[in-house]
């Protein structure tokens, strides 16, 4: 084999929220299999609020798309099963995939939930055969863990998160900058991370329709068109990302975010209160999952009838503790509630920062030891046993959830223009 001075592997879950789920229905002896069949994971659907988050391979076949309603999904195709997400499930898989990856190299950068970059750069001596390395890889997680993942690999990280989106379910793939002209320029230009749905058009009247059009257009045209995100693209088109493999334990996101629609119509600030704190429940479960804490709160209402507002509050110091969520919320709905009747709540938490070198605050009550070790205490035996297993007493009767609220595919982001 050839001797790389840079060599980066990305790591891809397929269908990672659809397959953890099938995974775990399978291991707990369920004959079905739902990546065997139209299914998808999803959120409420008597709602009609809940959107597909995941679907599975036959699924396609009848154009459900991630995104769409699971109203318009189940007109489709009548038999589609649904599977309701479930996050703290998600987060056990990922761990334990990172868990496996972490054997291999210490230089390891979580992106998000589902896939991480891998850094072998300069491990020749280690691993001189690198597509035996990542049929090892890929094997052992399939064997392991019960679910399959695309690996790709390149030279760089933009290459590689680009060949682990060839073929799937189940492959590896390399995209080095010598197999660019052959793999990816034939590609449609809107393959191209970055190349968004107000990009396309402007390039499709450039003439610009694959991705070797793009990588050999006249890069000061497009400059004149586009600014600077014509470079970038022209750039990625061309293979071109000098980014480095940030090694990174907790997983890297924007923000995290959990709403729900009430079936009723709250008018007090009790009720309200109580639907918050059930979505600081979980909120507060991901940070911590996550090894995140949020600097900056935020609520929305949207009203009974349907007029929506926000308000926000940063932090003196970042947390990731539910009763601090949970009162900061109060305060903002206290604040910005002008008295109408409310159907829908939502809690978001943003400018997140790694929880491995958290201090305490002497200011900060909420940050308490004690309040973090409640709520590590709360997360062990809901992971256990499940989300109800512990139910704060002021939930008991109030006709209100004690946990909230489901995932959003926000809480991921795909990749930003910074790798």
């Amino acid at each position: 084999m050839n001797n790389f001075d840079k060599l980066i592997f990305h790591v891809d879950v397929n269908s990672a929220y659809l397959s953890w789920e099938a995974t775990y229905r399978v291991q707990h002896g369920e004959k079905v299999d739902l990546r065997e069949i139209p299914s998808v994971v999803g959120g409420d659907e008597e709602s009609r609020q809940g959107i597909v988050l995941a679907k599975s391979i036959p699924a396609k076949k009848y154009k459900i798309a991630t995104g769409e309603s699971l109203f318009l999904a189940r007109q489709k195709c009548p038999e589609l099963v649904i599977a309701p997400p479930r996050y703290d499930l998600y987060m056990q898989c990922s761990n334990a995939l990172n868990e496996i990856l972490q054997q291999y190299t210490p230089q390891i950068q979580r992106f998000s939930v589902d896939e991480s970059f891998l850094d072998f750069s300069n491990m020749q001596h280690l691993y001189p055969d690198y597509m035996k390395l990542a049929e090892e890889i890929k094997e052992r997680i399939k064997k392991e863990l019960g679910f399959t993942v695309n690996i790709g690999m390149s030279s760089n990280k933009l290459l590689a998160k680009v060949a682990s989106d060839f073929e799937k379910p189940d492959n590896i793939h390399t995209l080095f900058p010598w197999e660019i002209k052959d793999k990816m320029w034939p590609l449609p230009v809107e393959d191209l991370f970055m190349v968004g749905g107000a990009t396309l058009p402007k390039l499709n009247k450039l003439n610009i329709f694959t991705i070797g059009e793009l990588a050999n257009y006249d890069l000061e045209v497009l400059k004149s068109v586009l600014k600077s995100h014509g470079a970038l693209i022209w750039n990625y088109a061309n293979g071109i990302d000098n980014s480095e493999v940030r090694k990174s334990s907790h997983i890297e996101m924007k923000g995290i975010g959990n709403s729900t629609t009430i079936p009723f119509d709250v008018e007090d600030r009790e009720t309200a209160h109580l639907v918050l704190l059930s979505l600081a429940e979980m909120v507060g479960a991901r940070l911590r999952n996550s090894q995140n804490c949020c600097s900056v709160i935020s609520i929305n209402i949207r009203s009974s009838n349907f007029i929506s507002y926000s308000h926000q509050k940063k932090l003196y110091c970042p947390t990731d503790c539910t009763k601090k969520i949970a009162e900061v919320s109060y305060r903002l709905f206290d604040e910005k509630w002008n008295g109408e009747p409310v159907r829908h709540i939502g809690i978001q938490v943003t400018q997140l920062c790694t929880n491995e070198f958290y201090q305490c605050s002497l200011f900060d009550n909420g940050n308490s030891e004690k309040e973090r070790a409640l709520d590590k205490t709360l997360d062990k035996i809901r992971s256990k046993y499940g989300s109800g297993a512990l139910v704060r007493s002021s939930f008991l009767h109030s006709g209100i959830k004690s946990i909230s609220g489901g995932i959003g595919e926000e809480d991921y982001p795909v990749m930003s223009s910074l790798l």
